[in-house]
């Protein structure tokens, strides 16, 4: 019998290739998820949320700055008007928002200075949110119909005491433009009747129809009416005189230590990464530093700012503490 030939137990060579897919396989499973390349930011539209009402001085500044970010970061902003609740409607759509740089807020005095001493929020304005940048400030002015025989704020003060209960409007309870007219009821113990709307302009509004006699409002919202003679400014709720404007402070009328200025900042969700609040925080600074931008928001008597997130969170610290404060001594209540 002839002998069996030995078994060849050895595996024939793998080809190259099948070697080189394995250990490309392998390493792409163990690879960490960070490792795989991520589209540059932005690589889609931006939707910039106005959480009041389009017209008022929030909107107008927030069409600057998506046309800020459009320009410097080459893609395209949607401004959202979603107004209601003093700013916390659109605030919180924000604050619930996926946290990656496509979904901002334009926050303002009311959704983080005031609206977390004066509500129940069911959103924390702090923990919620990531600062990106400071944008704008903004003077108050008190503004009349032009047909009260009214020309200065001691005539108000005069025509308020001759008529109790003269009414003054604002964006809503707990708005800068309502905690303005308690601040002036306090300080001179006038009779007003406080009258909400549902953002700045409707107020505006009925003070240019008479519906409603005053109100604080921005700078910024009431320009173009008080060159039209729709209304009539009677003083400017700033500490000094503002430059190019020919109103006399509110203490210079009598009632010192009133002060009322806004300011609008950006904010995306709670975390956002940081090189896309970076992204983001620059690029606004350096088109706020643009002649045109610039020029647009001083035409509107805003005084631009374009700040880094840290300096954003310090500011707004500080407007907690001043706000909370006010709304103490007004007795001021939530609706």
């Amino acid at each position: 019998m002839r002998p069996t030939p030995a078994r060849n137990t050895e595996r024939p060579a793998r080809p190259a290739k099948a070697v080189r897919r394995t250990i490309l396989c392998a390493l792409l499973a163990t690879a960490p998820a960070a490792s795989f390349a991520q589209p540059a930011f932005p690589s889609k539209t931006i939707r910039l949320i106005a959480p009041f009402a389009p017209g008022g001085a929030l909107d107008l500044t927030a069409r600057v700055v998506g046309q800020v970010i459009t320009e410097q970061l080459g893609q395209p902003v949607i401004v959202d008007n979603r107004a209601g609740a003093a700013g916390a409607i659109g605030s919180e759509q924000v604050a619930r928002a996926a946290p990656d740089g496509y979904t901002l807020l334009l926050g303002a005095t009311t959704t983080h200075g005031i609206n977390p001493v004066l509500q129940q929020l069911s959103y924390d304005p702090i923990k919620d949110f990531t600062p990106v940048s400071l944008v704008v400030t903004i003077p108050h002015v008190l503004v009349v119909n032009p047909t009260l025989p009214v020309n200065t704020l001691p005539d108000l003060i005069k025509y308020a005491r001759s008529k109790p209960g003269l009414t003054y409007g604002s964006a809503g309870t707990g708005s800068p433009h309502h905690l303005a007219g308690e601040m002036l009821k306090i300080a001179t113990g006038i009779d007003i009747t406080h009258v909400p709307y549902k953002g700045s302009a409707p107020a505006m509004s009925d003070v240019i129809a008479g519906q409603v006699q005053f109100m604080s409002i921005e700078l910024t919202a009431a320009v173009s009416q008080l060159k039209a003679g729709k209304l009539r400014a009677i003083a400017i709720a700033t500490a000094k005189r503002v430059p190019g404007v020919d109103l006399p402070t509110v203490g210079e009328s009598g009632v010192p230590g009133f002060e009322v200025t806004a300011w609008y900042a950006v904010y995306a969700p709670a975390r956002t990464p940081r090189n896309v609040v970076d992204t983001l925080s620059k690029a606004i600074a350096r088109g706020l530093g643009s002649g045109e931008a610039r020029e647009k928001l001083a035409s509107l008597n805003a005084v631009t700012v374009g700040s880094t997130p840290e300096e954003l969170t310090v500011h707004m610290r500080s407007e907690l503490a001043r706000w909370s404060k006010v709304i103490k001594t007004a007795g001021v209540k939530a609706e």
